[in-house]
């Protein structure tokens, strides 16, 4: 699980319409978010405006809290903002198109891309599929997995994560 990108700065190639809480929502269903960053995403969100007593309680909690704790406080503050958490295969979909749009952007390392969690996902399009085919199972096992040189696969990898952020996107609603 990596940490939730500040992907709402300008500066940032890949940014997000989503408010940080909506996102973390949707990361958050598809174990894509540790639940030790979650009050300061909390935080986040008290400082745009959101509150309610359970974010308040979510941002004060610190980071090596019990992550039950933590995620039991998340999950009632999306509640109490009406924030739905969102089907699991549709999160991680979701989850699919950012890794993408963070690997067109270089804002990926190589351990994020190996993973034995995206080969098995059941995907819905041409472009997830091909996006997904090229995601090694393992780091320790790169080059036998591969079956090419990491230039090539490289290129290939850019070649389909641009294809897939091209299409329409799965994500939030708001």
């Amino acid at each position: 699980m990596a940490a939730i990108a500040d992907t709402s700065d300008p500066d940032s190639p890949v940014r997000t319409e989503y408010p940080p809480l909506v996102q973390a929502a949707w990361l958050y269903q598809a174990d894509q978010v540790c639940p030790e960053d979650l009050p300061m995403t909390a935080a986040e969100a008290l400082a745009m405006g959101w509150d309610t007593p359970t974010l308040c309680e979510l941002a004060g909690l610190p980071r090596h809290a019990d992550p039950r704790d933590i995620r039991d406080t998340f999950e009632q503050a999306l509640e109490e903002l009406g924030i739905t958490l969102p089907d699991r295969h549709l999160a991680r979909r979701y989850a699919l198109r950012r890794l993408a749009a963070r690997c067109t952007a270089g804002e990926v390392h190589l351990a994020e891309l190996a993973s034995d969690e995206w080969p098995g996902m059941e995907v819905e399009t041409a472009e997830e599929q091909a996006f997904v085919a090229l995601l090694p199972p393992c780091a320790c096992c790169i080059e036998y997995t591969l079956g090419l040189d990491e230039a090539a696969w490289k290129a290939q990898l850019h070649i389909a994560a641009c294809a897939l952020v091209s299409h329409p996107s799965v994500g939030p609603r708001l």
